[in-house]
């Protein structure tokens, strides 16, 4: 296996870091084509149809320091800035979640509650960097989308998310959950909030250590947020209006229970690509004051 300082080719380079990763990562493979695609502006193909084409110096010293930072478990959306979400390439960073591809079930089923001809009023609650209320904006530019955050660092990241998207149909509140919008009602609201238990060891290992406790985490049994998002929820919606939740594999049971309780009917949910209980919906027939 050639020495860093010697790598010339892109195939070089590729075994490198597969080299470098092993034992320090699950997705070693994507990892390593990822940043080095990041680096030179490219996309995977490139890198086996050009396996000889020569890195540069510059660029070799730059794969380095992101190999580097891989190992000692960096995630990689947040060594390139960037993820892969829908239709988009999104800014992330330290104050944001890393868009999973399991969300995008939350955006489907979204979806299929918005009919594509009419407007209907939408809320993405959580937004983080903007992903959802983006995604769901771009697909029915009809409808008004509202997107709340609270946190001010993760609303600058999602207001750079919109304006470089040119995505116009979207509004973005600071605030927490529903306090910025007190008086309005919505067709649609989603949410992927915090799900977790605060003592979950998973909080401590992989991609996860590194983002904010505070997208991840939410109380004792990780529902508490969930919680107030249901009560809230059905103060702020119309007619036979639907929200929509992302939660863990093991939490669809008690949501549905809480649903209930809360006066929601219509109650159903979706498994992700995995078979995993992801999606709740519910809708309130009459909306409560």
């Amino acid at each position: 296996m050639p020495d860093p300082a010697s790598i010339l080719t892109l195939k070089q380079a590729l075994e490198w870091g597969k080299q470098e990763l092993a034992g320090s990562s699950d997705t070693i493979q994507a990892d390593v084509e990822i940043l080095l695609c990041h680096l030179l502006a490219c996309d995977r193909s490139c890198l086996y149809t050009w396996p000889d084409n020569k890195l540069d110096e510059g660029r070799l010293s730059q794969f380095r320091q992101c190999i580097a930072l891989r190992r000692k478990g960096r995630p990689v959306a947040y060594i390139t800035g960037r993820k892969a979400f829908w239709e988009f390439s999104l800014k992330v960073n330290d104050s944001t979640l890393i868009p999973r591809p399991e969300t995008e079930l939350l955006v489907e089923q979204s979806l299929s509650r918005i009919p594509q001809d009419q407007p209907a009023r939408i809320l993405d609650l959580g937004t983080g960097s903007g992903a959802i209320a983006l995604a769901i904006a771009y697909e029915r530019p009809l409808c008004p989308v509202t997107a709340i955050e609270k946190s001010g660092d993760a609303m600058e990241v999602a207001r750079w998310n919109t304006q470089q998207l040119g995505i116009e149909n979207i509004s973005l509140l600071t605030g927490n959950w529903l306090s910025p919008v007190s008086h309005t009602r919505f067709d649609i609201i989603v949410s992927n909030p915090p799900y977790i238990a605060e003592n979950d060891p998973h909080l401590e290992t992989g991609d996860v250590s590194h983002e904010p406790v505070t997208t991840l985490a939410s109380g004792k049994d990780g529902l508490d947020d969930i919680r107030i998002i249901i009560m809230q929820a059905k103060h702020h919606l119309v007619d036979g209006g639907w929200l929509l939740l992302e939660h863990g594999c093991d939490q669809a049971c008690t949501i549905r229970k809480i649903l209930v309780e809360q006066g929601y009917s219509d109650i159903n949910t979706y498994p992700d690509l995995a078979g995993h209980d992801r999606v709740t919906e519910a809708r309130i027939s009459t909306p409560l004051r």
